[in-house]
């Protein structure tokens, strides 16, 4: 995730972009975060690792690994050391790394650290939680994954600079890493270190990002195939692509969300006459919603009142709100306002990174949510989990706190970015033109959205309509593709969703980086 408690007000468009707590997860900035780096002492500027000795079945094999926990020090253009990285990689016993894939990992917030991905994905050991109900206190139960990558590669799990135990050292503060451009160049240092201090460089390469972390990925991997080092592949998990959307005035944010409304009123049983098959309903929800509902909206103010009704009452057959509801909302309604009025009902709000998760509020009568369960259902779980494992199985210590999420990196973000094809830098991000780019210059690249139907963070329709505008020639476009699974922006919380990723990432890694 994870997954950002959004400077949107968790669902409001607004200038200010939207970013998932965990995945995305960026809680608002307390007293003791202003002051956390100014109290707390930096690292050394050594690096270190810590290596343990493992085995995993995975699919009816058993696999020997080696886990390594540790720190690669990036620099800057002078050689000075400016972060310590904090990294957990995963590595095949006695596998030739000419040939065998690596890939690294992240998050995105921006703010968050790496554990969202580390303890539900794709690692060895995978936290085990009660989703979509909301996982009670500890003890909490760690399983061997059997869906974990390490058959298909190794797997590097990076903290952003300012969350996990990644920090700014020497000189350098937060501000030299906490922007769009900033990130991405501090990731590529912190490949590029890795890759050099682990002889992987001619080791077939990946990105995996979730939510913030695919605006990471699209511009990363561009800017670091610029510097030479070409990626195989890129995963995509939960996109947000181009925040120049959610500035106010322009409707596509209400089209993008409707299919994924369709999806949290079909799961819940809010459809009439619901019909059986999710896919072809949100087929027909798409073409809707790009077509006479974009068209409606286009007329803004003066769409005559009789079309106002009749949108209304499609959008209300879709969506499971009342036609009344919809019209009072001016055709328009917001995530979070949405996530408030499905279940109303039932005195019940849905989760916003996952809207198959449900919750109670203080009242019924409410605007808005008061939280997000889909959040604090598993948060517990996962960092407490995180912790026992770090010391437990992977015998890393340390004297700094491990940060989730650190609010004070979103409230403080550059949102600014230097696009390959802009003179000057874009207000706001904008990268699906970076991850074009890395297409053309390098034909071979393989690129994978992987979207859940019930994510309400960075919904898939969206995600569909940034990656259709890269004005790829016809030529590329096979090398893009899409899947889609019954679940949230932290797909893998959903067992069965995760076990047929890991069926379509094998099918994926087999055909990005084929085995010679």
């Amino acid at each position: 995730m994870r997954h950002l408690i959004s400077l949107l007000l968790a669902g409001t468009f607004a200038l200010a972009p939207l970013v998932p707590v965990h995945a995305d997860k960026a809680p608002a900035a307390s007293k003791a975060d202003k002051h956390a780096d100014a109290a707390e002492a930096k690292p050394p500027a050594t690096e270190k690792t810590v290596r343990t000795e493992h085995s995993a079945s995975i699919n009816g094999h058993t696999l020997k690994y080696t886990a390594t926990a540790g720190t690669l020090i990036i620099r800057d253009d002078k050689n000075q050391p400016q972060a310590s990285v904090f990294y957990v990689a995963y590595t095949l016993d006695g596998a030739a790394a000419s040939h065998r894939p690596v890939t690294f990992l992240y998050n995105g917030g921006p703010g968050s650290s790496s554990v969202w991905l580390h303890m539900g994905s794709f690692a060895p050991m995978r936290i085990k939680t009660a989703s979509p109900a909301a996982t009670g206190p500890a003890p909490y139960q760690l399983v061997p994954n059997n869906d974990s990558l390490l058959d298909k590669t190794d797997l590097v799990f990076v903290d952003a600079v300012g969350a996990g135990y990644s920090r700014p050292i020497g000189k350098a503060t937060g501000k030299d890493f906490w922007g769009v451009d900033q990130d991405v160049s501090a990731f590529a240092r912190a490949i590029e270190r890795y890759v050099s201090v682990n002889h992987r460089w001619n080791s077939p390469k990946f990105l995996y990002g979730e939510s913030y972390g695919t605006t990471r990925s699209a511009a990363l991997v561009d800017a670091l195939q610029d510097k030479g080092m070409a990626f195989n592949g890129v995963i995509l998990m939960s996109s947000i692509l181009n925040y120049g959307i959610r500035i106010p005035g322009y409707d596509e944010s209400s089209i993008g969300y409707l299919p994924s409304y369709a999806a949290a009123a079909w799961y819940h049983d809010k459809i009439p006459n619901k019909p059986a098959d999710l896919k072809g309903f949100l087929d027909q929800v798409r073409a809707w919603a790009s077509g006479p509902y974009a068209a409606a909206l286009a007329q803004g103010q003066n769409l005559p009142a009789a079309q106002v009704d009749a949108i209304a009452t499609q959008m209300a057959a879709y969506t499971g709100l009342s036609a009344q509801y919809i019209k009072d909302a001016d055709l328009r309604v917001n995530p979070s306002r949405f996530r408030k009025e499905l279940l109303r009902d039932q005195r019940l709000i849905l989760g916003r990174y996952d809207a198959r998760f449900t919750g109670t509020d203080p009242d019924a009568a409410g605007e808005r949510p008061e939280y997000d369960p889909s959040d604090t259902g598993i948060s517990g779980a996962f960092v407490s989990a995180f912790h026992d494992y770090l010391d437990k199985q992977l015998n890393y210590h340390s004297d700094l706190d491990y940060r989730p999420t650190y609010g004070e990196i979103n409230k403080n973000w550059d949102w600014k970015h230097k696009a390959p094809d802009s003179r000057r830098p874009l207000p706001l991000a904008y990268v699906a033109g970076d991850l074009a780019h890395a297409m053309r210059t390098n034909p071979n690249l393989k690129v994978l959205s992987v979207n859940g139907y019930y994510d309400f963070a960075t919904p898939f329709f969206i995600t569909e309509y940034d990656l259709a505008h890269m004005n790829l020639d016809p030529s590329l476009r096979g090398n893009l593709q899409f899947v889609y699974y019954p679940s949230g922006h932290m797909i893998y919380l959903n067992p069965e969703a995760l076990d047929h990723l890991k069926t379509d990432l094998s099918t994926f890694y087999d055909h990005a980086a084929p085995q010679r």
